[in-house]
């Protein structure tokens, strides 16, 4: 019975009692720990990764690796060091030939990790192979428009002045074997949005490759938009470079369009329209009988032309 009375002793609630066993816990897991953090231990741990090469000339076509996995011994305090993040070294690969080191072999890396490891000891590398893609850098200038059939408005409204976009051009940089895919010139899109007021929005840049710089980002696209009126239109036909020794026959010397034009500048329109011209380039056209469709110039800046009247004729 003594024996029971004392374990109730003990456990029966005394603040005192209870002090005095979470100390005597405390002390035993502090002991235990500093214990085991002087034995010697194996364990992965992930170093960073800094490549050096002339950044000014190369360019990484893909993201570089970012890390490695060493599978190291040491003492428990480095290892805890290593995992607390303190005194992380990062594994400094120096690329004296970018363009053409494809690839780093794990198992050539542990003389460049030994210097860097202190008091570790390299077992094995994890990290089998470490690919590297990095190209030559170069930059182009880049036209950037908005294409206006592209716009879709409101019932009744259309763009009554020209679209603007600032900057109008763009540079990119990047790796030179994406450069070369990339056009001459780049089209804005739009959201598919039936516009009916004044637009002015920036819109991003996409060029489809996240290694290509491209500045400015962002562009400003600016045009007015108000109500709009379809005007018929009798406009003359204009044949350009006829070949030498080349008969044509047209059935028309006119033909009919279609233009869009602002409410308020119908008679504008009207009494400029002499100014407006069908034009068909036989540069290249081949002999034989065809229908065409002509170009249209001279309309003003606040017109749009919705269609034109095809042509027929022969080249003989």
């Amino acid at each position: 019975m003594s024996f029971f009375r004392v374990l109730n002793n003990l456990f029966r609630f005394n603040r005192t009692n209870w002090r005095a066993v979470s100390l005597c816990f405390l002390a035993a897991t502090v002991f235990w720990f500093f214990n085991a953090l002087n034995k010697f231990y194996s364990t992965n741990v992930r170093f960073p990764l800094q490549f050096e090469y002339d950044q000014q000339k190369y360019v990484p076509s893909q993201p570089l690796p970012h890390d490695v996995y060493v599978n190291v011994m040491g003492n428990g305090w480095d290892l805890l060091r290593k995992y607390l993040g303190l005194k992380l070294p990062a594994v400094v690969i120096a690329l004296e030939r970018p363009v053409e080191t494809k690839k780093i072999v794990g198992s050539t890396l542990p003389p460049l990790l030994a210097s860097q490891l202190g008091n570790l000891k390299i077992n094995h590398i994890v990290t089998d192979t470490l690919y590297i893609s990095i190209e030559a850098k170069d930059s182009i200038r880049m036209k950037v428009f908005v294409d206006p059939k592209e716009i879709t408005f409101k019932k009744g409204y259309g763009r009554i002045s020209p679209v603007v976009v600032l900057p109008d051009s763009i540079q990119a940089e990047g790796p030179v074997s994406f450069l070369k895919k990339l056009p001459d010139s780049l089209v804005i899109e739009l959201p598919p949005n039936e516009v009916h007021s004044n637009y002015r929005e920036q819109m991003p840049v996409k060029l489809g490759y996240e290694s290509v710089k491209r500045t400015p980002p962002v562009v400003e696209v600016m045009f007015e938009v108000g109500e709009v009126t379809e005007v018929q239109q009798k406009i003359k036909l204009d044949l350009v470079n006829v070949p030498e020794f080349t008969h044509v026959m047209q059935d028309r010397d006119s033909v009919g369009c279609i233009v869009q034009v602002p409410k308020s500048r119908v008679d504008d329109f009207q009494q400029t329209s002499s100014g407006i011209r069908a034009q068909i380039d036989l540069r290249e056209t081949r002999t034989g009988g065809r229908k065409v469709l002509p170009s249209v110039r001279g309309l003003p800046p606040y017109a749009t032309l919705v269609t034109v009247d095809s042509v027929r004729m022969k080249l003989y």
